[in-house]
């Protein structure tokens, strides 16, 4: 009995892991159930039997890693408390995504940029999460009508996504000046630049 529990819990990690590292290679549209397959070592049974579709898949890729991720992003915004700068609130939501490692980090890039899913994948993954964030930037940045903060959120959130998909090239694209191999130091300079950005004047158009 234990051995077949434990035969399970094998087989399911080692599809999350195939299609996690697929689908952050070469897209979720890209990336057949078939070569996941193959690259997991199992039979097409398998999948169905624990995660039914691809969607349900790319769904159980992403909770395994994003579930910490949001987890300590409260806990870090509980800790800021109810006066909290608005560069806590930001380091808050921005710094435990740039703490993940490995092939996920360019996954959430590629679904952010390019995905048709981002709006269910929100509501399922970051509703709660989002919700508290935007009361407490509401709190940090009394100043800003709803819509405008929606719209900062929304460029914050792009401009992070640029940065865990493609900041690894920095130091190609700039010659050597750029290291983006101390995540601390990336995420000081994108919650300086978002920060920024939200209090910049808004522009009633």
């Amino acid at each position: 009995m234990i051995q077949q529990l434990e035969e399970k819990l094998d087989t399911k990690r080692r599809i999350l892991d195939s299609a996690e590292r697929l689908f952050a290679n070469h897209g979720v549209d890209a990336t057949s159930l078939r070569t996941i397959i193959m690259d997991a070592k199992v039979n097409l049974a398998a999948i169905h039997y624990h995660y039914h579709s691809k969607e349900a898949l790319l769904d159980a890729v992403l909770g395994r890693r994003l579930e910490p991720v949001n987890r300590e992003r409260l806990q870090m915004l509980d800790k800021c408390g109810e006066k909290a700068s608005l560069e806590a609130v930001l380091d808050a939501f921005i710094a435990p995504a740039m703490r993940v490692e490995g092939p996920f980090v360019r996954l959430m890039g590629r679904i952010i940029v390019e995905g048709d899913q981002l709006p269910r994948l929100i509501k399922q993954h970051f509703g709660v999460v989002l919700k508290r964030f935007m009361n407490a930037l509401h709190q940090a940045a009394p100043g800003l009508p709803p819509a405008e903060l929606f719209w900062r959120m929304h460029f914050t959130v792009g401009a992070m996504a640029h940065t865990l998909r493609s900041s690894h090239d920095m130091e190609q694209i700039s010659g050597g000046i750029c290291d983006a191999s101390d995540a601390a130091a990336v995420t000081r300079r994108l919650v300086h630049f978002v920060a920024a950005g939200f209090r910049s004047e808004v522009d009633h158009v």
